[in-house]
C-alpha cells in the first residue's frame, strides 16, 4: 500500500504542539534511529519517545512549522521551525532541517540539523 509520506510527516509536526510524546509512538517505527546534529543517536521507539518527553518537560511551548518539504520516495526533508518556549519565556524561532526516512507509513529514520550554540541562546 502506499503511504504519502509528506502527509505523513505534516501530522506528525502538528502533534508537537500537544506535547504528549505517547501521541509521537505510531508514527515512529519500533526501531527508529534519531540522531540531532552533534548529539548521539537514540535508537527504538521508546528513546525517542522518551527523549521527546523530557523536552516537552522543559518547555511551555512547543510549534513546529514547515517551511518547505521535499519528497523522494521514502525520504522527507523539510526546512523547519522549532518554536520553543521556556515557561514565562517568548517562543523562540530555531531553524532546522530535518531528514525523515519512512517504511510502511512510519519514521524509521530521523535526522535533525540544528545550530546547537544558536538554539541554546535563544531558548534561555
Amino acid at each position: 500500500m502506499a503511504h504519502d509520506n509528506a502527509a505523513t510527516i505534516a501530522e506528525f509536526l502538528a502533534l508537537f504542539a500537544h506535547k504528549d510524546a505517547s501521541k509521537l509512538a505510531p508514527y515512529l517505527h519500533p526501531d527508529v534511529v534519531f540522531e540531532n546534529y552533534g548529539d548521539p543517536q537514540i535508537k527504538g521507539r521508546e528513546g525517542v519517545v522518551n527523549m521527546w518527553s523530557n523536552v516537552f518537560n522543559i518547555f511551555e511551548r512547543v510549534e513546529f512549522t514547515m517551511l518547505h518539504s521535499a519528497v523522494n520516495g521514502d525520504i522527507v526533508i523539510e526546512e523547519q521551525i522549532h518554536g520553543l518556549a521556556r515557561p514565562g519565556k517568548q517562543l523562540a524561532p530555531v531553524r532546522n532541517m530535518a531528514v525523515y526516512r519512512l517504511q510502511d507509513g512510519q519514521i524509521v529514520e530521523w535526522r535533525d540539523y540544528t545550530n546547537p550554540v544558536y538554539a541554546q541562546s535563544l531558548s534561555k
